[in-house]
């Protein structure tokens, strides 16, 4: 890890796990079809590449812009879902389909939900955390 992804992990309020999760996120507000006119929404099932329980990144081919606000729901193993209202903090671009550096995607910070779901979470995290940390001699 560089220096630099050293010092942003430690800005982060809530430690983040990597995960492979199925995610559905939906648009609130609604867009204009540039053609018709017509308001319609966005709603399409993507992955969480990575989550806590302040948020998650969501690989997606078709970034949304920064401050959108979606209706999350995280498939969490073995569990109901979490559902959250969730804003879009940034977005990544891959503009090239073998760039080296990562996958296009969103970083969605949650701003809202039920707390027992996200009891849920914190315990799936908690459990994933556990899991990888080396055993104790």
């Amino acid at each position: 890890m560089s220096q630099e992804d050293s010092t942003f992990a430690n800005r982060r309020r809530y430690e983040r796990i990597s995960a492979e999760i199925p995610v559905r996120i939906s648009t609130i507000e609604p867009e204009r079809d540039p053609w018709t006119g017509r308001p319609f929404f966005r709603a399409s099932k993507e992955v969480c590449a990575n989550v806590s329980h302040g948020g998650a990144f969501v690989k997606t081919t078709e970034p949304l812009t920064p401050g959108r606000r979606l209706l999350v729901e995280v498939q969490l193993p073995d569990s109901q879902p979490l559902e959250a209202i969730g804003r879009v903090a940034w977005t990544k671009r891959i503009m090239t389909p073998n760039a080296p550096d990562g996958e296009s995607g969103i970083g969605i910070e949650f701003i809202g939900g039920a707390s027992g779901q996200f009891a849920t979470l914190d315990g799936y995290i908690h459990s994933q955390q556990e899991s990888t940390e080396p055993p104790e001699h």
